[in-house]
């Protein structure tokens, strides 16, 4: 049963200094032709099952509110007519930029069903933000969380991110201090990690990249857990913290490792035990649509080893971890018996929790969750 769908809109005004995501800049680009070829690959995948059961939608990019109002409203109307009505949706989840969402866009995404905002904040030191290449300032996000309320949204989450070049943990808890302050029920708080062909990526090969040393920033990363739990945020995955009935439903799909598609130029799927990755120049996206409905870059049937390797490293970037019961549910093996020797290493070195009933990171392990991830690859 496919549960989600990701819609991807990789167009963005102003491109970040660490971002790698598909993306390219808004200017010149068919988006109005974009827009109509996702409605068009929606339209194919979702026209041979007989029933659409969706609970979440999440549209994200790029930058989902770079689109004009009207341009959102098409794109809306098209998942409205493809994807919806389902009666089992909980969670319609958007990206959004500080400063990008103007009162007119905020009414168009509420009238649509929107019931979620993701808000792209990253920091609220205007000269941090001016380092990594973002474009809103501080009083942007002040803004928008005004004009949202007033619109009648309730749940929005904010980014936060730790470990940028020239951060203190000073400048850290002062943007904890404010996103405390304001009326968000979601924290999603990352380190920052250079990926190959940003602009950061180069100015860290020519040695030009000044940033925080690594216990620095794992001291930033508890601070976050502890902060978030004096103020009644619960860590719910290594980086997402909610109020309790806030937690993003969407993305505990892909941790929970259950069926979703991916829509969009660089999109990712899993469908059917196959995933899927689709083309990533937009140009080259249109013209696969229009010639077969779908624009696969690649597609790949998910062995049983390697679903059972999955489970573990998304299910334990969990606070709930994997459960041995719903494990041997999925698979008709038995956790311990997969993976007993990789468990009783992690818990001797003290990285990982057996409580019988499920495998859970412990607070060491949470510091050190790649390495923990990468134990319970097989091959």
């Amino acid at each position: 049963m496919i549960q989600s769908a990701y819609i991807h809109i990789p167009f963005c005004h102003h491109i970040c200094h660490y971002c790698d995501f598909n993306k390219v800049f808004f200017k010149q680009q068919p988006v109005d032709e974009y827009i109509e070829m996702l409605i068009n690959e929606m339209h194919h995948a979702t026209a041979q099952r007989k029933q659409n059961m969706l609970k979440t939608i999440f549209i994200g990019g790029g930058t989902p509110t770079a689109l004009t109002a009207k341009q959102l409203d098409r794109l809306l109307e098209g998942i409205t007519k493809e994807l919806l009505p389902t009666k089992e949706l909980i969670e319609f989840a958007v990206e959004a930029n500080p400063g990008e969402l103007t009162s007119e866009k905020l009414h168009v995404l509420k009238n649509a069903g929107v019931n979620r905002l993701s808000i792209g904040v990253q920091s609220f030191n205007d000269e941090l933000l001016n380092k990594i290449g973002r474009v809103h300032r501080r009083d942007d996000v002040f803004r928008t969380i005004k004009q949202a309320e007033e619109v009648g949204f309730e749940n929005m989450s904010i980014d936060l991110m730790y470990g940028l070049p020239g951060q203190t943990v000073e400048d850290f808890k002062a943007s904890l201090e404010i996103g405390f302050s304001l009326n968000v029920k979601h924290f999603s708080a990352y380190s920052l990690i250079i990926e190959p062909k940003t602009v950061f990526y180069n100015l860290m090969q020519k040695g030009r990249l000044s940033l925080p040393p690594q216990e620095l920033e794992a001291q930033m990363y508890e601070i976050a857990m502890e902060e978030m739990e004096n103020h009644g945020f619960a860590q719910y995955e290594i980086s997402n913290y909610a109020i309790p009935g806030f937690e993003s439903f969407h993305n505990l799909t892909y941790w929970n490792n259950v069926d979703y598609y991916g829509f969009g130029a660089g999109a990712h799927g899993y469908v059917d035990g196959v995933r899927t990755s689709n083309i990533g120049p937009v140009k080259k996206y249109i013209d696969s649509i229009k010639e077969k409905g779908n624009a696969y870059n690649s597609e790949h049937v998910v062995s049983l080893n390697e679903k059972m390797e999955e489970e573990m490293f998304l299910g334990l970037r969990k606070t709930a971890g994997v459960n041995k019961e719903a494990f041997y549910n999925k698979f008709s093996i038995e956790l311990d018996r997969q993976f007993g020797e990789k468990i009783k290493k992690q818990v001797e070195l003290g990285l990982v929790k057996d409580d019988g009933v499920s495998i859970k990171l412990t607070h060491k392990g949470k510091l050190l969750g790649n390495e923990v991830f990468q134990e319970f690859l097989l091959t």
